[in-house]
């Protein structure tokens, strides 16, 4: 059913892992099926067009590539090893890179304690192997307090530094750094408190880092002041967001909007610097909202999608910061698992993502000239 809304509410270096990634293995049938997508955006455009979707599986991560820019043809799924990596994400800077970061939980031989490492490889050019995954460490030296460690996020800045954010066992935020030399930095204490454990990072065009972590007292936020600088606190909004549900998006140079689930099931929300918060309709959902701005009928619209209570996805759009315009909530294709992803191809067509129930990688994609009129679902 379609919804409606218009309404705007109130108030150490690094060393190797041992766990190599850098060669796509042949996939056997267990290996191909996905257990979900990466966390963050999860389906990108590499520097020349195409798309490229990624998933985690039993002991690593699945990649499906667009042949040509445009599709319709994926290959894939292409299997790349990462024993004991959990939490994947993925993340893109300028340069077109994918950065993905992994958390891994070690127990050892004697079985006492559990320490958290965090692991990090970079995928240069699309359709090509991954980098060997590096491991960054531990937030602390002590067992008992790295195992309280949460899963990653990550964003590339303007340099092509990528920047690791994780919750600490204080439940404020870490972030380690590479620098332009490729040498990592220790982890950095960013403050914060009573955060969740699935916050959002993001980066604008021009490589300006945002990151955004949903908590007990609303969302907090850090940001780079313009790209190469240090993070620093950008405000908080004072509204209650879902674990885990935070997008960002650049809606105009250098201005993002940042989208969430409402803890109470009221629906998505957003917030932008003199906007305020705005309510966007939606009702229950589960995940992360996916954002994306496209041309639509010759105007700049953004397009969100989220996964519903019952597993569909919800589909809308509006034109870019124009919220008042009202948008109306779709739901498209069968169940699938966590969220959903957007992206624009080579041709400018809005492409939806999502893994279904069984493990595979499903995509629909904008019908030439048309509105938002979607095409038939394909099945990879």
């Amino acid at each position: 059913m379609a919804t409606r809304s218009t309404r705007k509410a109130g108030k150490s270096a690094a060393h190797r892992a041992p766990a190599p990634g850098s060669a796509a293995a042949p996939a056997r049938d267990w290996d191909s099926v996905a257990l979900g997508p990466l966390t963050g955006r999860w389906v990108l455009a590499g520097r020349d067009g195409r798309l490229t979707a990624y998933a985690r599986t039993e002991g690593g991560l699945l990649r499906w590539t667009e042949r040509t820019p445009g599709g319709p043809a994926w290959s894939g799924p292409d299997l790349f090893p990462a024993p004991d990596l959990t939490d994947l994400t993925v993340g893109q800077g300028p340069d077109g890179y994918a950065h993905f970061v992994g958390r891994r939980r070690h127990r050892p031989p004697d079985g006492e304690g559990v320490t958290v490492t965090y692991h990090h490889a970079v995928q240069y050019q699309t359709g090509r192997p991954l980098g060997p995954w590096e491991s960054l460490g531990t937030l602390y030296r002590k067992p008992e307090m790295s195992h309280r460690g949460g899963p990653p996020s990550i964003a590339v800045d303007a340099l092509g530094a990528p920047h690791v954010f994780v919750r600490n066992a204080g439940r404020g935020i870490h972030v380690r750094r590479q620098d332009k030399k490729g040498a990592w930095g220790a982890w950095d204490d960013l403050r914060g408190s009573k955060t969740f454990e699935g916050t959002c990072a993001a980066s604008t065009a021009e490589g300006r880092v945002w990151f955004a972590a949903p908590g007990e007292k609303g969302i907090s936020l850090w940001a780079q002041s313009g790209p190469g600088s240090p993070l620093g606190r950008a405000g908080d909004i004072a509204y209650l967001a879902q674990d885990g549900s935070v997008a960002t998006l650049e809606t105009a140079p250098g201005r993002v909007t940042h989208f969430w689930h409402a803890a109470d099931g009221s629906g998505v929300f957003a917030y932008r610097e003199g906007a305020g918060v705005l309510a966007l309709g939606g009702g229950p959902a589960a995940g992360a909202v996916a954002a994306a701005r496209a041309v639509v009928d010759g105007h700049d619209c953004t397009v969100l999608a989220h996964r519903t209570v019952g597993g569909r996805t919800a589909l809308a759009a509006y034109p870019t910061e124009h919220e008042a315009a009202g948008l109306w909530w779709t739901e498209i294709g069968e169940e699938g698992l966590e969220s959903p992803a957007l992206a624009v191809d080579g041709h400018g067509r809005v492409v939806v993502a999502t893994i279904s129930a069984r493990g595979e990688l499903l995509v629909n994609r904008q019908k030439d000239g048309s509105a938002l009129s979607l095409g038939r679902w394909q099945r990879f």
